[in-house]
């Protein structure tokens, strides 16, 4: 964890090419919203954990953002390849740790290609779609911190 101060996230600094900035803000309960780039969309939790349901969990969109980068990895291939997207899909499931601290335990990705993919396209596919930016980064963490703001 790094001691210094948090970085002001006002479109006032300069802007670093390099450097991803958004914010999260209160709505209401357990609803949050993530303003990115002049998108928004909200988190919330279920009702048997207190939330509305209005929206996912936190935890269900850092699964999704997992499958949504592999099924946007292997989009990327077919188009390359001028095939057919149509029918693409991503299964995704995943399980939550039974012990401290609160985690996902583990995840499971299923790409399933579009009807007719040609047989010597399928680990192609496979290769580049498991070599999306979400799942390297998950097998090389970032570095992390976590700041109070003063």
């Amino acid at each position: 964890m790094t001691n210094t101060a948090p970085q002001d996230l006002s479109s006032s600094q300069p802007h670093d090419p390099d450097v991803h900035r958004f914010e999260v803000t209160h709505v209401e309960g357990d609803v949050y919203a993530a303003d990115i780039r002049g998108h928004r969309f909200q988190v919330d939790q279920p009702v048997e954990a207190g939330g509305t349901d209005s929206a996912p969990t936190p935890t269900e969109l850092f699964a999704a953002s997992l499958a949504t980068c592999v099924a946007f990895y292997a989009g990327r291939f077919l188009r390359r390849h001028d095939l057919d997207q149509a029918g693409l899909r991503v299964r995704t499931e995943f399980t939550m740790a039974t012990d401290r601290p609160a985690r996902v335990a583990s995840m499971r990705v299923t790409i399933v290609p579009p009807p007719g993919l040609p047989e010597k396209r399928r680990a192609a596919l496979f290769a580049v779609a498991s070599a999306c930016t979400i799942h390297n980064t998950l097998h090389q963490p970032p570095e992390i911190s976590v700041e109070l703001a003063p």
